[in-house]
């Protein structure tokens, strides 16, 4: 992948760096591993927004990915493709029994590449292995909490994290966050990091292509009424009047925990803002 930076022809081309999609082989998905989305608008079952700043934006298809990665045999890659619904490359692979799947692009796969899964497949790119069968210090993403249940973290375009250290049937991983945490060793995870690692360094330069992704305008609070927002009123452009910021609900932002699931806390032996 590569960037590209468009002359200033107009106010939103100014400021825009895009993806310049070189390294897509193909426009076409594979239809048989298509589905579909409903949009929602940010809405639950009783029509009541749930979830703000959300509705209209392009219409898209839905890819059905193989997170789970447990076909065994040899899969050669046809085509590396855009997909609209994440971050990173996705790539079709062709099984010798003739089937197609869909799977998180490694970084640095090519069309021809061969990819496997298995504890007995060479430790290279875009091969999938149990965490307890990796050595120490490989690069690895897509990584199952629940062996069994499929790829939940390391997903996202440019990501990676690395086996630290075995012991006593957990491995030790150093997650892209700066998190420790031990996982089961059998647990799988591919090797390599995500594609598509100039995905940070994109400029939507224009508030349209926002609207494209379908994202809505976002208002903030401190130029709201006092009876809108915790962070209103004043005269002119005054402070929020409080020691730290809050939803529009009164409940404390930007910066608070909410992790509840202490069930997994023995799990984690660093966390990410201890670095």
């Amino acid at each position: 992948m590569g960037l590209k930076e468009y002359k200033p022809t107009s106010p939103g081309r100014r400021d825009t760096v895009a993806d310049d999609y070189k390294d897509i082989t193909t426009n076409k998905p594979e239809k048989s591993l298509l589905g579909i989305i409903k949009k929602t608008g940010g809405r639950n079952n009783r029509g009541r927004v749930t979830v703000r700043h959300r509705g209209g934006g392009h219409k898209r298809r839905y890819r059905i990915i193989d997170f789970k990665r447990d076909k065994t045999g040899a899969a050669t890659v046809m085509s590396i493709e855009y997909d609209p619904n994440r971050t990173a490359r996705i790539a079709l692979v062709l099984f010798e029994d003739g089937m197609k799947r869909y799977i998180v692009a490694p970084s640095g796969v090519k069309v021809g590449d061969i990819v496997e899964s298995g504890d007995n497949v060479a430790v290279t790119t875009g091969n999938t292995r149990s965490l307890g069968s990796l050595p120490t210090g490989t690069q690895v993403h897509n990584i199952e909490v629940t062996p069994g249940n499929g790829g939940q973290m390391v997903k996202s375009a440019g990501a990676v994290a690395q086996v630290m250290a075995h012991e006593s049937g957990y491995t030790l991983v150093r997650l892209p966050s700066g998190e420790m945490r031990r996982l089961l060793s059998g647990c799988s995870a591919t090797v390599g990091q995500v594609s598509n690692l100039d995905h940070k360094n994109e400029k939507l330069g224009k508030a349209g292509r926002n609207r494209h992704r379908g994202r809505r305008p976002t208002v903030r609070g401190s130029v709201m009424s006092p009876a809108a927002h915790p962070h209103g009123g004043g005269e002119g452009r005054s402070g929020i009047g409080m020691p730290g910021p809050k939803t529009p609900w009164g409940k404390p932002a930007l910066g608070v925990r909410t992790r509840r699931n202490n069930r997994t806390n023995k799990f984690i032996l660093r966390r990410r803002y201890d670095r």
